[in-house]
């Protein structure tokens, strides 16, 4: 998300860390139609040209993609079938490995979405069908409805986790593991708050999430704010003792859960990518992990924004009233 005009607007550094990943042994690239309203989608197409076999390639489709008339969004038959169309240009390949319903769409029967999708599949356009932001209730009725309508079943979900933002633990976590279903997590680190670059009394650094897009987790909320501003220092004593940094401590501790397949990192420069990229190797003690517990406890949300896990009917008051 963060190549192109969302963050680094760079074409050729964006290769580069695209590159850095991959010969690191990252193996697993996801973006999505919505990023830069395509541009994103355009430059991993640039980064991947001559690489494709080496990785999975996922996508999402769902969100507007840019001004326009209403119907070039959501999961209708008809947007399905021209989205895939238009990221499989973008992105410079015949097929994808993953294709992901951003969110679910409450103007659209789950089953139409699942029988186009099912349809790409048959063509081969498309190799497995994914959720993302699904509460946990849509994810069992999309598992129902496959197995009575005889459609692809979603094989992956997609959804925010952090020590600061653990509501997945609820149930998303739970139901994802008993459906078998692949889990990608993004936003390990809180949108930079895990990086430890923000402190209290003291402005977000330049470029920052904080300083871009102040709205988005929290930096405006005063008591989310504070609580994630004091509960900092403790968890970098924890990673401290453990002899790893704040960043690794944060993406370890996601990839610990059981049902986590992976952890989706998003850097925009390159030094990001190799602050990252080294919490592959690291595994928590059970002692590490409770210490955590005990800053965090399971299943609690510092993320009072909830920044895209807010279902439609929170936040759009149309879905509400009669």
């Amino acid at each position: 998300m963060m190549f192109g005009a969302w963050g680094n607007r760079d074409h050729d550094d964006c290769v580069r860390i695209v590159h850095a990943a991959l010969d690191a042994g990252i193996n697993t690239l996801d973006t999505a139609d919505v990023y830069a309203f395509g541009e994103t989608e355009e430059i991993v197409g640039k980064a991947i040209k001559g690489r494709r076999d080496d990785l999975v390639l996922a996508t999402k489709f769902c969100e507007p993609v840019g001004p326009g008339p209403v119907n070039r969004s959501g999961g209708s038959r008809r947007w399905v079938t021209k989205a895939v169309e238009d990221s499989l240009r973008r992105l410079g390949t015949d097929y994808l490995d993953v294709y992901q319903m951003h969110r679910p769409d409450p103007d659209t029967d789950i089953d139409e979405t699942l029988g186009a999708l099912s349809d790409l599949v048959r063509q081969g356009k498309v190799r497995t069908i994914g959720t993302s932001n699904f509460p946990a209730g849509d994810l069992v009725e999309a598992q129902w409805v496959s197995d009575r309508r005889g459609h692809e079943r979603f094989r992956t979900e997609q959804l925010s986790y952090s020590i600061f933002d653990r509501h997945a633990e609820y149930d998303a976590l739970p139901v994802a593991e008993r459906y078998g279903l692949g889990v990608l997590v993004w936003s390990p680190l809180n949108g930079g708050w895990l990086t430890g670059k923000y402190r209290p009394g003291s402005e977000p650094p330049a470029g920052s999430r904080a300083a871009t897009n102040a709205d988005h987790f929290d930096f405006r909320a005063d008591d989310a704010r504070h609580a994630k501003l004091s509960r900092i220092e403790a968890l970098e004593d924890i990673a401290k003792e453990a002899g790893i940094t704040l960043i690794e401590l944060a993406l370890a501790f996601v990839t610990s859960h059981r049902a986590v397949t992976a952890a989706i990192i998003g850097p925009r420069t390159m030094e990001q990518l190799e602050s990252q990229i080294g919490a592959a190797e690291i595994t928590l003690s059970h002692e590490i992990l409770d210490r955590i517990d005990e800053v965090v406890a399971p299943g609690v949300n510092l993320h009072q924004t909830g920044a895209g896990d807010r279902p439609r009917a929170l936040t759009e008051a149309a879905y509400r009233r009669r």
